[in-house]
């Protein structure tokens, strides 16, 4: 994947991606305008910044304070010293999301990204974690990409049906997943486990890390569990590729487990799912069977229909 600079936003990037000016961000507000992330330039005064600071305060939205000339880059335009970055999305809290997940019998699956930068790799990895079930992706208030029109494209549209959990601490965060029952798995290359040798079945979270320096030493810390996905070669990939294919492998890897528990259930979604793969792959002359345990394959190929 390519990386980007953190926040570059070109001549390409839709106008409607973010607002500027005191009074627009704060009409916003009013509006119930989403509001994925704030710029405000350090040492403004007067009463309407007073004003803009209450109403984000009220929304629970904190804002960035930076140099004008950041704000600069964004816009030459009048800005006054305050660009907001429109979101499409909802954003939800994880507190209210798992319970209800609990409440309706599901397994969490959920994935947090520690300072995520690049929105396309945002995009992506929401693409993947859309197609293998995620129930919710959490990332950090501060510090991770925007999620605007190009990683709602990347993820060819994967991102509104996910639930996105924006939260002011991710360590609290996963300390209040963990008294939840949730176990918090790390995909870092410093780990001593691969990720065939853990155990997904059970209610988990995956970390995946900054594209530069991956996952911060506090969150890494509360982290239950360190797994990586075993690399035979010299070279080292990029912390964002190897941890892509943690969670593409983990994915897959949790479905297989849940299975070990599920075929002694002709009726269950994991039989039926692997029948019909396995009758595909034996139509067809594969040899792509190999992907079920061959104990599964005897229990499969004694279902009928």
């Amino acid at each position: 994947m390519n990386n980007h600079n953190k926040y570059k936003h070109s001549s390409e990037d839709k106008k409607e991606d973010f607002i500027f000016g005191i009074r627009p961000v704060i009409e916003a507000l009013e509006s119930d305008k989403t509001i994925d992330k704030i710029f405000i330039q350090n040492g403004l005064q007067g009463n309407t910044i007073i004003e803009l600071k209450k109403l984000l305060s009220k929304h629970g939205i904190r804002p960035n304070y930076v140099p004008i000339e950041k704000i600069n880059r964004f816009t030459r335009k009048n800005h006054q010293g305050v660009v907001a970055f429109i979101s499409d999305v909802m954003f939800h809290k994880i507190e209210d999301i798992v319970p209800i997940l609990f409440e309706d019998g599901k397994v969490p699956f959920l994935l947090i990204l520690d300072r995520l930068t690049d929105v396309r790799n945002f995009g992506a990895i929401c693409r993947t974690a859309e197609c293998v079930g995620v129930d919710a992706i959490i990332i950090p208030d501060k510090g991770s990409a925007p999620i605007n029109s190009d990683a709602i494209k990347t993820s060819t549209g994967a991102i509104y049906n996910l639930k996105i959990c924006k939260e002011k601490n991710l360590a609290h965060t996963i300390d209040f997943l963990q008294q939840s029952g949730i176990r918090i798995f790390a995909s870092t290359e410093k780990a001593q486990k691969t990720i065939y040798e853990a155990d997904f079945r059970e209610p988990c979270a995956i970390v995946m890390g900054n594209e530069e320096t991956g996952i911060s030493k506090e969150v890494l810390h509360h982290s239950d569990e360190k797994i990586k996905l075993p690399i035979l070669g010299k070279k080292i990939y990029f912390l964002i590729e190897s941890a892509i294919k943690i969670f593409s492998n983990l994915s897959r890897i949790r479905f297989l487990q849940n299975l070990k528990f599920n075929l002694g259930n002709a009726n269950s979604i994991y039989a039926r799912v692997f029948k019909a793969l396995y009758l595909n792959f034996s139509n067809r002359k594969y040899t792509a069977p190999l992907l079920i345990p061959l104990s599964a394959r005897r229990k499969i190929s004694k279902f009928d229909g």
